[in-house]
């Protein structure tokens, strides 16, 4: 519950949408025309998705861009941040792309981002027939799993997503262990200073890592210290004072959001409906408390019971 990653996700996919395009769907960047920018179309999603069965822990994305030829045409992204299989994950991009063509009836392109750690499940599909009639989709779909035999590769390539790949395969692979991911975490930053980038950017990359990359206060000192240090030894001093505080506040607001979010779905698949007053509990909870409730929630038989109420 300490690995936050729907907020991340959201804000590098916003912000650097050309690149994300280049590193996972490299066909497609090469069929859209960047010198026309590209407009997301947030209302136009919302309208869409209102109805529709949506997990907390995806990002999706509707974009007008230019194609090469001139036409102007419809990209929705969908990057699955859960981590989970979803048996009925294609089914939902089927119907997210057939409400747009119903509403807009505009064609558009969906595109897959799965963030799972299965080796075996990667849907590139939904179709049913039915008395001669077929109906269906298919769409490409890039794995994260998929890049980790290219790690190092990634740590040298100066694609943001590159970046972003290769701290969302860390922080799998340091899962429970603190100490080497605060190794891994200060070898991203290390390799953000070691960029030619803007200072804007190298912040917005480092708030990526930093939201996904979770360590315990302790050991975030530490990292932030030996970050503070790298600056002063490189003469790059990237993040005043203010911007450190506001990164951690970000961090922790964030953290409390995703837990506040993860155990509200688990409540509720137990429980059903939760009451008025038990929702407003958990928005308003501390993180630790929220903790104390998942824990409490593994053996308590009722709601009443998961909040001491009885």
């Amino acid at each position: 519950m300490s690995d936050d990653y729907d907020t991340p996700w959201k804000d590098a996919l916003t912000r650097y949408f050309p690149e994300f395009i280049a590193f996972y769907f490299p066909a497609a960047y090469r069929a859209i025309n960047w010198t026309i920018p590209h407009v997301f179309l947030e209302q136009e999603l919302a309208q869409v998705v209102h109805d529709a069965e949506t997990g907390k822990r995806r990002v999706d994305k509707l974009a007008r861009v230019a194609l090469l030829d001139g036409a102007e045409e419809w990209v929705l992204v969908h990057v699955d941040v859960q981590g989970n299989y979803d048996s009925n994950f294609a089914e939902r991009v089927f119907i997210y792309n057939y409400r747009i063509y119903d509403r807009y009836r505009r064609p558009v392109a969906s595109l897959v981002v799965l963030a799972d750690g299965s080796a075996k499940w990667s849907p590139d599909s939904f179709s049913y027939s039915l008395l001669g009639c077929a109906m269906g989709i298919r769409f490409p779909t890039a794995k994260l799993n998929g890049f980790a035999p290219r790690l190092e590769q990634l740590l040298g390539d100066e694609n943001v997503f590159a970046l972003v790949t290769a701290a969302h395969l860390l922080t799998q692979q340091t899962r429970g262990q603190h100490v080497q991911r605060r190794d891994a975490k200060f070898r991203l930053a290390r390799l953000l200073y070691e960029r030619k980038w803007d200072k804007q950017r190298i912040v917005d990359l480092f708030s990526v890592i930093d939201w996904m990359m979770y360590l315990p206060p302790g050991l975030q000192k530490q990292l932030m210290d030996d970050i503070n240090g790298l600056e002063k030894e490189r003469g790059m001093p990237y993040m005043n004072s203010f911007e450190r505080r506001g990164l951690e506040r970000g961090r922790e607001e964030g953290r409390k959001e995703a837990l506040s979010d993860l155990l509200t779905r688990q409540l509720e698949k137990r429980f059903g409906q939760l009451p008025d007053s038990i929702q407003e509990r958990l928005k308003e909870a501390e993180p630790a408390d929220l903790q104390h409730w998942g824990e409490t929630l593994l053996d308590a038989p009722t709601l009443d019971q998961v909040f001491n109420r009885c």
